[in-house]
């Protein structure tokens, strides 16, 4: 850890869990603990009022359905414009009203939004939030059980902070990450990127607007505000992040991929990037655990980053919950299923964005026909676009099984109706719940339970995750089974 100067104190106290990085994936994951009556401290290097004129704009159906448990979807979807359609390459349109989900289709609104519900129900329960603190190092201390960060804040002050946990979820730069020394492989994708919010004088004929046409591709989503997010890049014009951008040049870019710039003006940010595919080997190391951006990043294409980031916490929160309060019988293995579970998925979403960024750039005759021929596929073979749409809106993502498994186990639970009432209402506690015929009794078990029942004749019992994934289902009654399942 970085050396201690005569400025530096120690905070007393053991935390729960210590979070590095206030962006979604962190303030998601640090609410969701502290609402399971756990100390959480959030700390975050940019101060508090920074402006957040953030790249993320999309929702997808799986987050929402997070959202919704949380009591958040509702007033998130006010803020933003749906979209039921997703148009890629010109012709190719995705039908996202197919979703069976509460939520069939994508919500256009800015990060920024999302994150102001989230600060709000984190500091609802409890969290504390440090802005302006920087992350200088780390320590594990194996006889204590804890692992130790060195802060600093604005005005050069550093202290420490020791927790059982930590959490890094402090972006594609993230401190964390480097302080494990972990390696992030990959590579650039895509140089040049120019990003903007503009007003239009010219309305797209459709909601979401995405094209590649020779040595430039564009997109633009509406924020339903009367601004219009708008991403561009030239293969003419490539340039590193530091450079200047003027709205001429998205101007240029988006007539070269639409035949027209819509009237692009007032343009109220504008800036360069560049989009890496990167993912760490190891999300967790130890007491200490990597999510979203600062484990993996991608191209912006299919508007995945912040959604998966946010899937992460949602699938590392109930787990250090159930450890921290006693409850899991194999507290090392619960814990090694998130990487287990989710370092798979990162690798398929960086595959995904890969592929349709790819497509979209196509330039020779040959990658040309490989894009129509995708197209032409997904636009006929109906089971070909599903799969493509539960990729992108995570509907469709599942977590392994043990052998030998119902063949629902480690699937997404849709949104039941029981006699309780709909099973993602019932998820917002925390708890995993229980769904058995009407007659079933309730099991006695050492972890929160909710148990609910079917509205009709159905055998099947379900035992379902707080993430809303099915940890366990059988056919016929199996209290040994199921008391098994909880266990583990």
């Amino acid at each position: 850890m970085t050396g201690t100067s005569s400025s530096e104190s120690s905070t007393s106290g053991t935390l729960d869990v210590l979070v590095v990085g206030a962006g979604p994936t962190g303030m998601l994951l640090a609410g969701d603990l502290a609402a399971q009556g756990l100390s959480v401290t959030l700390v975050e290097r940019r101060p508090k009022e920074t402006g957040n004129m953030t790249r993320a704009f999309a929702v997808h159906a799986r987050t929402l359905e997070l959202l919704g448990t949380r009591g958040l979807a509702d007033e998130l979807i006010a803020t933003g414009t749906l979209l039921t359609r997703m148009r890629l390459f010109g012709r190719l349109s995705l039908d996202l009203s197919r979703l069976r989900t509460r939520f069939p289709y994508l919500l256009i609104t800015p990060q920024y939004e999302v994150e102001r519900l989230l600060e709000r129900r984190a500091r609802a329960a409890g969290v504390t939030f440090r802005y302006g603190t920087e992350l200088l190092g780390l320590s594990r201390s194996a006889d204590r059980g804890t692992v130790t960060a060195g802060i600093r804040d604005t005005e050069g002050t550093r202290s420490t902070l020791e927790a059982k946990y930590l959490v890094g979820t402090d972006g594609v730069r993230s401190a964390v990450r480097h302080a494990l020394g972990l390696p992030f492989p990959g590579e650039s994708v895509i140089r040049s990127i120019v990003l903007a919010d503009v007003r239009l004088a010219e309305e797209p004929p459709s909601l979401l607007t995405v094209n590649g046409v020779g040595d430039a591709f564009a997109f633009i989503a509406p924020f339903g505000d009367g601004w219009y997010r708008v991403m561009g890049w030239n293969r003419t014009r490539q340039a590193s992040d530091s450079d200047p951008v003027e709205l001429d040049e998205l101007r240029e870019t988006a007539r070269l991929a639409f035949g027209t710039d819509y009237g692009m003006h007032d343009a109220r940010w504008i800036s360069r990037f560049h989009s890496d595919e990167r993912q760490v080997p190891a999300y967790r190391t130890g007491r200490v655990f990597l999510a979203g951006d600062a484990a993996h990043v991608h191209s912006p294409a299919g508007g995945q980053g912040m959604n998966t980031g946010l899937q992460d916490a949602a699938n590392l929160s109930w787990k250090l919950a159930a450890v921290l309060h006693g409850h899991s019988a194999d507290p090392e293995a619960l814990l090694d299923s998130y990487h287990a579970e989710r370092h798979p998925v990162g690798t398929k979403v960086l595959r995904a964005s890969g592929a349709i960024i790819r497509l979209a750039m196509a330039r020779t005759p040959l990658q040309r026909a490989v894009r129509t021929a995708v197209t032409r596929l997904l636009s006929v073979v109906r089971p070909a676009s599903d799969k493509a749409i539960g990729m992108i809106t995570g509907i469709g993502i599942s977590y392994p099984a043990p052998r030998g498994s119902h063949r629902l186990t480690g699937t997404r639970a849709p949104d039941l109706k029981l006699l309780e009432g709909r099973l993602h209402d019932l998820l917002g506690d925390g708890a995993f719940t229980l769904v058995t015929p009407p007659d079933a009794p309730t099991p006695e078990t050492p972890v929160p339970l909710v148990h609910a029942h079917w509205t009709g004749d159905r055998t099947t019992t379900l035992l379902v995750r707080p993430d809303g994934y099915i940890a366990w289902a059988g056919e016929h009654p199996d209290p040994e089974a199921l008391r098994h399942a909880i266990a583990r």
